[in-house]
């Protein structure tokens, strides 16, 4: 019988989702649950693994049974994940040592400011393309190797082991056979040499982390293992997972951002552009990260990488905390109702600046009140200072590539809010293409398990797939994108002068 579906599993920072999707790349069953976000003091961000685990197998289970769907329809699964975030277990028992560790928390800034003051920001930036930050891996499993007892007990046994949340899942889904990861993933590690595609030992000894812990390190598409017949997934059993990348390594596959000089931005909980630059690694010179792009067809291609730390999550921070809003699309409506914010500036830096600025310690700031600022404003200057971040990549990016952006691919949640795609067109003044599936990054990782198993034959069939929904054109004139783009300079430098060192 003719398998009709590719299942990708996608887990992101504040949700686990599964989604089906059929040959002309259409969703044909999805859904979704939320984990808790734990927090346990200032810039600490903290996730569950068991719960986060659970969410992501009901996920999987309630998108197969919305349609009847079993291992017999299903030709492949692929992974996609929130990337950096760190978990230790134990290989034994499959026991967390701790909570996972997520990319957002900056716990192990005073240890990336010690690596910095010892002079080995360009070793890291040379071996790894990253700019040393609490943002990476590395910083995190040295932590929890020093705080945790059992941890180091059980590296000494032989017996602990280190992921990303695509390692933890796959180690799981696969009955504890599998302990792998891809190129994509462990580029984000700050252990992983993009150059010579392996774990760096000089790094390892350098954060303290044995590489006995460290994961088998695989291309994006190829062949992780075979889902065991866990509980809940007794009708998944003998499904083999094909695919595997970072949530933004999959969005810009998804996307079709195949060649180089093609950008995609997928606006979530923070906001990740990425520029192809082919088979070429482009050693970046304002502050942005160099990373792989993919692993496919037995070659590997890079990107520039720029990271935003906070966009979704201040559109949530608008409905969970100030309750200004009681739905996310009810901050889109508010900004909508008014032209602009009114000379309120808002600078999201909950959990310090990402590029090109890369300052763990600022705190995010509002400026420009006046008596006539109210719910509108703020939720317009929130939508607004999302797009800020992005000009700030952009301008980074094609510096560094000389490529002038010629338009950009946007998907994510956040995308579907027409005042944001219009706003951003305007302060970009190229267009922005929205496609018809926002769900890129979902998309992404079932291309790699397709093309893996032959579900897609060639990448042209995988271009086929993808169609515009709407495309956003600038119409604001230079002198308002100037000024409007100047008023967010000033507040950022206001904002790194205002933090506590």
């Amino acid at each position: 019988m003719e398998k009709k579906y590719i299942l990708a599993i996608d887990q992101g920072t504040t949700s686990s989702r599964a989604i089906l999707f059929d040959r002309e790349g259409k969703v044909a069953s999805v859904a979704q649950h939320e984990f808790t976000q734990i927090f346990p003091q200032d810039g600490w961000v903290e996730h569950d693994p068991i719960e986060l685990l659970f969410s992501q197998t009901i996920s999987i289970a309630e998108c197969c049974r919305q349609i009847g769907a079993t291992a017999a329809d299903i030709a492949a699964a692929g992974i996609t994940n929130q990337r950096e975030t760190t978990v230790l277990w134990d290989k034994e028992t499959g026991k967390p040592v701790y909570n996972a560790i997520v990319w957002q928390c900056r716990r192990s800034a005073d240890f990336c400011e010690d690596l910095i003051a010892r002079g080995l920001a360009d070793t890291v930036t040379e071996k790894t393309g990253l700019i040393i930050d609490a943002y990476s891996s590395a910083g995190k499993v040295r932590w929890i190797l020093e705080n945790v007892p059992e941890a180091r007990e059980l590296a000494a046994q032989g017996r602990l082991l280190f992921g990303t949340i695509d390692t933890w899942l796959i180690w799981n889904l696969t009955g504890g056979k599998n302990h792998v990861t891809d190129y994509t993933n462990a580029s984000r590690t700050m252990l992983y040499n993009i150059n010579d595609l392996c774990w760096d030992k000089e790094l390892c000894d350098i954060v303290g982390v044995p590489m006995d812990i460290l994961p088998q390190v695989l291309p994006s598409s190829a062949e992780f293992g075979i889902i065991a017949p866990t509980r809940g997934l007794e009708d998944l059993a003998g499904v083999p997972i094909l695919g595997n990348a970072g949530d933004q390594h999959a969005a810009l596959f998804g996307q079709c951002c195949f060649e180089p000089g093609q950008a995609k931005n997928t606006y979530g909980t923070g906001c990740f552009l990425l520029m192809n630059t082919g088979e070429k690694r482009v050693r970046s010179q304002n502050r942005m990260i160099s990373t792989i792009a993919w692993g496919l067809d037995g070659k590997v291609e890079y990107a520039l990488e720029g990271s935003v730390f906070n966009a979704g999550s201040v559109i949530k921070w608008l409905r969970d905390d100030l309750r200004i809003i009681e739905t996310s699309a009810q901050c889109s409506d508010l900004a909508a109702s008014v032209s602009d914010a009114g000379g309120l500036y808002i600078v999201p830096a909950f959990t310090g600046l990402g590029a090109p600025y890369w300052d763990m310690y600022a705190r995010g700031a509002m400026y420009g009140m006046s008596r006539a600022t109210g719910r509108p404003q703020i939720a317009r200057a929130v939508i607004e200072a999302i797009a800020y971040q992005v000009k700030d990549l952009i301008v980074a990016m094609e510096k560094d590539s000389g490529i002038m952006l010629g338009e950009l691919r946007a998907d994510g949640g956040a995308s579907q809010s027409d005042v944001l795609m219009q706003f951003q067109s305007d302060l970009l003044n190229v267009p922005i293409d929205r496609p018809e599936s926002v769900e890129s990054t979902a998309l992404g990782a079932a291309l790699f398990a397709g093309l893996r198993c032959g579900f897609w034959q060639n990448m042209d069939e995988v271009r086929a797939l993808r169609k515009s929904q709407r495309v956003f054109t600038p119409s604001m004139d230079e002198d308002s994108r100037n000024a409007k783009y100047n008023g967010w300079l000033k507040a950022v430098e206001s904002t790194i002068a205002h933090a506590d060192r």
